[in-house]
């Protein structure tokens, strides 16, 4: 019989995790590695790939691969296949965590900006290229090689906001005052993204590729204390996620542990999208 150890292990495995150097990214390189995967740490910073990979090679002593790269470009994406099949020989896993949410330059004009009334094309156009695009090509350049080998596990990150519409009343001061909204633009690439999972998983199943989407919630991560608040009220758990929150889930869908699910959607929210 095979051991529950054994379904969780990825030893000998590859794993390729864009968006490496972020937040979460480090987080899910780690629990990769810690679970005995090889893992190509991939960014736009070269630089920072190569020292983070040093440092999982140091701590888990599975080999790791620093590669930059950006995924908006098909070009750029291969290069990050071709890499690191001369590294491995192999890719088995692929978390696509690359993402970008609203960012505002001017905090004084973040209000205004955020309005769906003014939401500005170009920030809409780069987070269809960066969310969607980027996993859609990083899913075709190393998803197709999955295929071509009969199998692997693709993990795309998706969010609660892909599946439900954002609460603006938890970015609002003590004093009623709102900060910001926030936009259509991520809700609708993270909707985007779990469709494409299960097109894939769908597209993909009889190749022996599995496609799962990971919906996390919100991290704590040094917000205003207001804002913290007010998520945490809002979840039934009545905190914020921990980065270590995720670690695993990402390690149950790239294992055998879920060797039978494909095109799920992983929820992972403390209970937010429960009411």
């Amino acid at each position: 019989m095979t051991s529950v150890d054994s379904l969780f292990s990825l030893k000998v495995k590859v794993a390729v995790v864009t968006g490496a150097i972020g937040l979460l990214g480090r987080q899910h390189c780690g629990a990769l590695a810690t679970a005995g995967a090889n893992v190509v740490v991939a960014d736009l910073d070269h630089d920072s790939c190569r020292t983070f990979a040093t440092e999982l090679t140091s701590s888990t002593h599975n080999k790791a691969l620093g590669v930059c790269v950006d995924i908006t470009k098909p070009d750029s994406v291969r290069r990050l296949r071709d890499e690191t099949l001369r590294e491995y020989r192999s890719i088995d896993i692929l978390v696509n965590n690359a993402a970008i949410n609203d960012m505002f330059e001017n905090p004084g004009s973040a209000l205004e900006l955020s309005k769906f009334e003014n939401y500005p094309l170009d920030l809409w156009q780069r987070s269809l290229d960066v969310n969607v695009t980027g996993t859609f090509l990083c899913s075709q350049i190393i998803g197709t090689e999955m295929a071509r080998a009969g199998s692997g596990s693709i993990i795309n990150i998706a969010s609660t906001y892909g599946i439900v519409a954002p609460d603006q009343s938890i970015y609002r001061r003590p004093d009623g005052t709102q900060t910001f909204f926030k936009s259509a633009a991520y809700p609708v690439t993270k909707g985007a993204v779990i469709s494409l999972t299960t097109f894939l998983a769908a597209y993909w199943g009889r190749s022996g590729v599995r496609v799962n989407a990971l919906s996390p919630g919100g991290v704590e991560n040094s917000q205003d204390e207001y804002f913290i608040g007010n998520y945490s009220a809002r979840t039934p758990l009545g905190r914020m996620a921990r980065t270590t929150d995720y670690r695993g889930a990402i390690v149950f869908l790239a294992s055998d542990a879920s060797a039978y699910m494909t095109g799920a959607n992983l929820v992972v929210d403390g209970g937010w999208t429960a009411w």
